[in-house]
């Protein structure tokens, strides 16, 4: 995996501008802020999102996939401000959960979404790398 940072852009804090990999592709979808038997973590984005993290987590294992795969992340959150003002309490989360790496990601603030108690839903692409016994 490369990560794709032009010559003088300032490194961003977070997510990378971009990432260069080959291997199998998994696709994750929106992960919300339930756990396996559709009860919410609570009622809070923090809470949400350290779930959907393990969500997400948990879908990356059956693919024989780690969260270090991850090349993209999109983010859809119902209220801009609230993700802003929980920026520390996330990336702490994120942190523990998904690590140091830092993949592509976007965040958009939507009207709503599926399920009326999810703050956050986030969807995942990974790539598992080719193993050296496969090249």
């Amino acid at each position: 995996m490369k990560i794709l940072q032009p010559p003088g852009w300032k490194k961003p804090r977070g997510y990378a501008n971009g990432i260069a990999t080959e291997g199998r592709l998994v696709f994750v979808s929106g992960m919300i802020g339930w756990d396996g038997e559709e009860r919410f973590a609570g009622p809070d984005l923090v809470s949400q999102v350290r779930q959907a993290l393990h969500n997400i987590v948990a879908v990356l294992a059956e693919a024989d996939a780690l969260p270090e795969h991850i090349v993209r992340m999109t983010w859809y959150v119902i209220d801009k401000r609230e993700y802003v003002a929980a920026y520390r309490e996330i990336g702490a989360a994120y942190r523990e959960i998904i690590g140091r790496h830092f993949p592509t990601m976007a965040a958009i603030q939507v009207a709503g979404l599926v399920e009326d108690q999810a703050r956050v839903e986030i969807e995942v692409t990974a790539v598992v790398p080719p193993a050296i016994d496969d090249r």
